[in-house]
């Protein structure tokens, strides 16, 4: 697509800037921009996070200790470890307590593949109002449009099932199932409580913008072929 642009730019047959915001009137550019918006939604709800999970700990010398582990995108929990309940670490029975799992490539995935978008939205929006001469005349914009948006859709249902998937996950590693498997807490005189987890509405809205993203790039694949000149010649052949 940006080889494309450059083309249009360079070109002396098809240059020159012609500003036109009438396409975001348009199903096509409005929903171009609807894109826009929701990815910037999708990858600020989820590299923008940040929690903490909470225990209370008794142990030798200690009463309902606070220890907390701070997460946060992309979201390695196994390099994540819980404060010590104590300086002297409860008279030595208490070690290191990490959460379990890595699920970087899964949140990691899911905000880069919004972020190309918002990039690719940009572009588009420029070829739109700028140099829709350009993108109605060479039949090749509106074909790379096509097929940019078949592969964008795909990825986001992708993406949004495996981040879905991760969430889900990622939940599990920090809530109170996470207590049976800390060995600190199976030591005499040592008892664990689960306290909290910081809230994730945050990363369930992050699913649901992905889900509206797949929907819109999915309804954008008609109007975007309704450009190519396959759909013009359906139409005359009927």
């Amino acid at each position: 697509w940006c080889g494309f642009l450059l083309v249009a730019l360079v070109s002396p047959r098809m240059a020159g800037l012609r500003v036109d915001f009438g396409l975001l009137l348009e199903p096509l550019g409005f929903i171009k921009v609807l894109e826009w918006i929701f990815s910037i939604f999708a990858f600020a709800t989820c590299g923008g996070f940040q929690g903490e999970t909470t225990l209370l700990v008794s142990c030798k010398g200690v009463v309902n200790k606070t220890v907390t582990a701070v997460f946060a995108y992309p979201f390695r929990l196994n390099t994540v470890v819980f404060s010590a309940p104590d300086p002297k670490r409860c008279g030595g029975t208490w070690t290191d307590v990490y959460l379990v799992g890595n699920f970087s490539s899964s949140a990691q995935f899911f905000v880069t593949l919004a972020v190309l978008v918002f990039l690719y939205c940009i572009a588009a929006l420029v070829v739109y109002v700028g140099y829709k001469h350009v993108y109605q005349q060479n039949s090749k914009f509106p074909l790379t449009d096509l097929a940019i948006t078949v592969i964008t859709a795909f990825l986001w249902l992708v993406s949004t099932f495996v981040w879905a998937k991760a969430l889900a996950d990622i939940k599990m590693s920090t809530g109170a199932s996470i207590i049976p498997g800390i060995e600190s807490c199976k030591a005499p005189g040592t008892t664990c409580r689960f306290a909290s987890v910081t809230s994730m509405g945050t990363l369930n809205v992050s699913v649901v913008f992905g889900l509206l993203n797949m929907v819109l790039w999915g309804g954008n694949i008609w109007f975007v072929y309704k450009d190519i000149n396959l759909h013009n010649q359906s139409n005359r052949i009927s």
